[in-house]
């Protein structure tokens, strides 16, 4: 896998390939990747951008919701002239201004089982930005039984966390740390404790960091450690995430398909 790179690319990406770690090769393998991002919402927003920049050639963006004036404290790709389009088209907008060379592919619709395993089959990587525990279990669940890489962030108030999930055989998947999700109004949204601004800037440029490092094959991913930033005490705690034998999803005997499991209320999955 090569691709010849053309004078305004090596100008474009120029701090990339200057670096031992990246060079003209890494960036390479950066245009020849194509990654999922599910949400255009706060942590989309900066994980679009970056990977937009950083020169990731696809970038599919899958979200049903619309530019809402509220959105703009902290969902930065989106302006106040978008208010009202569906964020994945004002998206695919703004990465056509930062950087025309990448193809975007919308999806104005809501990940569902009928639908994820589709859209795997088309990319490398997949980023969760979503906002809802429904899509965060299916998300979990579709690449880890496809084997899929992806990497899971999470915001709340002045509070972020951060995974990578990488499906080597001895990761652990979402559900070895969280097997099913609390019950229906244990837990607040945004919209009812309200969220810092820039707090999903910094959860989402780590994601597209972790994002980057799986392609160019650098560095340590977070696979197997979760990162929880809290923005008050300017603090980052690891905390391990070990494989669950037991797992539902990623042990022995879990189940074989999404279509197995009901993604309502905790996405609880069962035994047999």
């Amino acid at each position: 896998m090569s691709l010849d790179l053309d004078p305004e690319q090596l100008d474009r990406y120029s701090r990339h390939i200057i670096m031992d770690d990246v060079g003209p090769d890494g960036q390479a393998r950066l245009l020849d990747g194509a990654v999922l991002v599910v949400g255009a919402g706060g942590l989309g927003a900066p994980v679009i951008q970056y990977l937009a920049a950083a020169g990731v050639g696809t970038l599919g963006v899958v979200d049903d919701d619309i530019v809402e004036r509220s959105n703009l404290q902290r969902q930065v790709i989106h302006g106040t002239d978008d208010i009202g389009r569906p964020k994945v088209d004002s998206a695919s907008e703004f990465v056509a201004d930062l950087n025309p060379s990448i193809d975007v592919v919308p999806h104005h619709e809501r990940l569902s089982p009928d639908t994820i395993e589709g859209f795997l089959a088309e990319y490398d990587f997949l980023v969760d930005a979503s906002d809802n525990f429904q899509t965060r279990y299916l998300v979990n669940d579709a690449c880890t039984l496809a084997g899929v890489p992806f990497s899971h962030g999470a915001i709340f108030r002045f509070e972020g966390q951060v995974t990578t999930f990488p499906r080597a055989a001895d990761s652990p998947c979402y559900r070895c740390l969280f097997p099913e999700a609390p019950p229906e109004g244990t837990v607040p949204d945004c919209a009812t404790t309200g969220v810092l601004g820039v707090l999903p800037g910094t959860v989402g440029a780590v994601q597209a960091t972790e994002t980057v490092k799986h392609f160019l094959g650098v560095g340590d991913l977070l696979d197997g450690r979760m990162v929880f930033y809290d923005a008050l005490d300017m603090s980052f705690e690891e905390v391990p995430v070990r494989k669950n034998p037991d797992c539902p999803v990623c042990g022995e005997g879990g189940v074989e398909s999404v279509h197995e499991v009901e993604y309502t209320e905790t996405c609880a999955i069962g035994a047999d």
